[in-house]
């Protein structure tokens, strides 16, 4: 596979980070460098940035507010993002269910939804997992019951990242208990304040609360509010799961994630020592270089696919590979601190971090945050699909194995 620079991505790239450098505020890019979970706020100001020169959902079709940009182009855009620090946008909303909504939504929903994804306005949580039914989605039992013109929802998600923040959930309901699993679903697009709706946090281990529980009991959502037909949950879920997949590889944040480590690496301690200059870590860094960059050029193999290639089983090696190797930098990382990779400092969301006196000096401004990030990491293998599942339908589609 070649791919030659196109001098008009080389502009375009030229105007992405000119604009960036020109409208992103210091203070957000200075917390995005920390890589804490961004703070609601900081997404929605980056999200108005970005929309007024309409660039907060690029890789949306273009009559639904994207830009038209080839694959090449959508990837050097994140990479530019990545490169300023900038927060991860709207990831639920912009990658997930946006394109659902672009792809089988009505255009009543388009209307009333997607304007206010592109500008932040609106902020989306995703209600898959149970607590009996997480990567094997075909096992949930939360259940919908049709009522005249609204459906009454009853049952309970976990894992629901950011759910304390969400104006709106989407999820999959059970409508049908007498057919096979996966053709019995609908999915459902429920608002958070609907009298039901109990959210509940679920701390982590690295002091941090993105992760929530929530309970739906009676809670009454207009028939409107089914996405294309009920029944065929599972169509839209997969076509949802491949994008989230396919971006779950994170490359360009991971490409961040290594200059990071190298700075880290290359700190002189009072002797004039760094580790980088130790051949064993030299060599780990080399490795895990040549091993993102075999990911990076698999991932442009993907964007660059026909959209008619069935994707499910090249997206699920995205998937665990790039969950595998952003592990390994964050891993890398703390390794690189030294006895202050010990100290694991809570995620403040966005806040300024809070040091106890006895880690003078002070924490290198590259180490704020990286023991915080390696422990939350050890979710990267779980969520969106756990590596086992991934290797599960590796098995199946490409190797062909019962």
């Amino acid at each position: 596979m070649h791919f030659a620079i196109d001098p008009a991505d080389t502009a375009l790239r030229i105007e992405i980070r000119a604009y960036l450098e020109a409208e992103v505020p210091e203070d957000i890019s200075r917390r995005g460098a920390r890589d804490y979970h961004s703070t609601r706020e900081d997404v929605r100001r980056i999200m108005q940035i970005l929309d007024r020169r309409g660039w907060s959902a690029p890789h949306w079709p273009v009559a639904d507010g994207g830009t038209g940009w080839t694959p090449a182009q959508l990837h050097l855009f994140e990479e530019e993002l990545q490169r300023l620090c900038v927060p991860t946008l709207d990831r639920v909303g912009v990658n997930l269910i946006g394109p659902v909504l672009c792809q089988f939504g009505s255009q009543e929903q388009k209307a009333r939804f997607l304007p206010a994804i592109r500008n932040g306005e609106h902020w989306w949580c995703q209600g898959f997992s149970e607590p009996g039914a997480g990567s094997d989605l075909a096992n949930l039992k939360t259940r919908a019951e049709r009522d005249g013109d609204v459906w009454v929802v009853n049952g309970q998600k976990t894992w629901t990242t950011e759910a304390h923040y969400a104006d709106w959930m989407f999820a999959l309901v059970r409508t049908d208990p007498n057919v096979r699993p996966q053709a019995g679903l609908t999915f459902l697009l429920i608002d958070m304040k609907s009298p039901g709706v109990i959210v509940r946090p679920i701390w982590s281990i690295d002091k941090a609360h993105t992760l929530n529980e929530v309970f739906l009991d009676d809670v009454r959502v207009p028939a409107e509010n089914v996405v294309g037909e009920a029944g065929q949950g599972w169509t839209y879920a997969k076509f949802l799961l491949k994008n989230e997949r396919t971006s779950s590889a994170e490359a360009p944040h991971t490409k961040r994630d290594l200059q990071q480590l190298k700075r880290l690496a290359d700190r002189r301690d009072a002797s004039g020592q760094a580790l980088i200059d130790d051949p064993i870590f030299r060599r780990q860094i080399a490795e895990f270089e040549l091993d993102l960059l075999a990911l990076d050029w698999a991932v442009m193999r993907v964007l660059h696919e026909p959209a008619n290639v069935e994707l499910s089983a090249v997206a699920a090696t995205l998937k665990l590979r790039g969950a595998e190797l952003r592990q390994r930098v964050a891993d890398l990382q703390a390794e690189a601190l030294g006895l202050y990779g010990l100290a694991a400092c809570p995620d403040p969301e966005g806040e300024e971090p809070y040091w106890p006196t006895r880690l003078a000096p002070a924490m290198p401004e590259d180490g704020v945050g990286v023991t915080a990030k390696a422990m939350f990491r050890r979710a990267t293998t779980i969520y969106g699909g756990s590596n086992e599942i991934q290797r599960e339908i590796i098995s199946k589609s490409i190797l062909g194995l019962p």
